[in-house]
């Protein structure tokens, strides 16, 4: 009888449990997916037969890429990409330092370890607040800078749990074994520890750096100057401006007289230029992505 329930190596009943699962995977993927895709297809369409469309959107309507031509001529949006390209790489090279410095400090036995990361685990629950980091900010001279987007978030005390323990991970004995060769602390972690733990490094590069380039709240609060804005709040700025005004022709130049539908065309087409570049750089670091994170997880 139990023979008649088998299919293979697998029962019956696996079969449809791993069906439904598959099945209900495919449908999450779907509507994660299609406000992308939306989008995306909304962005070249015909702005005309766009504003006419109603319900789902399958692909594009009439293929055209005259407003991502005026999106790109933007100086503003130019300029952002420009300020966020610094603050990407500067800031998560500087994430990425003092992470690794810091948690490399708790994976060692020293003095006041247990003190030490339970001060830097409290401050995930309780912070200061704005107003208090406002204040911090401007009297150490950062309004209106762009390290007041990378110094007061430098290091993550999540990430730096990670990387702890990767570190701890490795065997003991390597390190003992550089030392004995004559090698320092700071060359047996540059040239023995860090090597063997990149998959963690490359996950928590890529969350620094998909950090840095969402963030617009604090410039938003720190920033003063539009030459120094961020991409994400150019793109703030000119969503609320097409929002408020009946044309394109404060943000991007163009003749008045600009319809509602070219209007929201350029609020996509925004959204895509904007997003783009951080979804290319992804597909390079996944591959160590669930092995980082799994090597965090396992041995706490």
């Amino acid at each position: 009888m139990a023979s008649k329930w088998n299919y293979g190596k697998k029962t019956i009943a696996s079969h449809i449990f791993d069906s439904i699962n598959i099945s209900f995977m495919f449908f999450l993927m779907v509507i994660t997916l299609y406000p992308f895709l939306y989008v995306l297809f909304a962005s070249i369409s015909n702005p005309m037969r766009m504003m006419g469309h109603t319900g789902l959107l399958l692909g594009p309507l009439g293929v055209q890429f005259d407003v991502y031509k005026m999106v790109l001529a933007n100086k503003a949006l130019r300029n952002g990409y420009l300020v966020t390209l610094f603050v990407v790489i500067v800031g998560t090279a500087c994430n990425m330092t003092a992470s690794l410095l810091f948690a490399y400090v708790l994976s060692r036995k020293i003095m006041l370890r247990r003190l030490i990361t339970f001060l830097a685990i409290f401050t995930m629950y309780f912070s200061g607040g704005m107003i208090p980091t406002y204040l911090v900010v401007r009297a150490i001279g950062l309004i209106d800078s762009l390290w007041a987007m990378i110094l007061p978030n430098l290091i993550g005390t999540y990430y730096v749990i990670i990387l702890r323990t990767a570190f701890n991970s490795i065997p003991v004995e390597m390190e003992e074994s550089a030392k004995l060769d004559g090698a320092g602390s700071v060359r047996t972690l540059a040239v023995i520890l860090i090597p063997l733990i990149v998959p963690s490094i490359a996950a928590i590069t890529l969350f620094y750096m998909v950090n840095h380039w969402n963030a617009w709240s604090q410039a938003l609060v720190y920033i003063r100057t539009p030459e120094k804005y961020p991409v994400q709040l150019v793109l703030r700025s000119i969503l609320l401006q097409n929002e408020t005004t009946s044309t394109g022709t404060e943000v991007f130049g163009y003749e008045s007289g600009t319809t509602y539908a070219l209007r929201q065309l350029v609020k996509y087409c925004t959204v895509m230029v904007t997003i783009i570049p951080i979804i290319c750089v992804y597909p390079f670091l996944q591959k160590f992505f669930t092995k980082g994170v799994m090597i965090g997880a396992i041995k706490g």
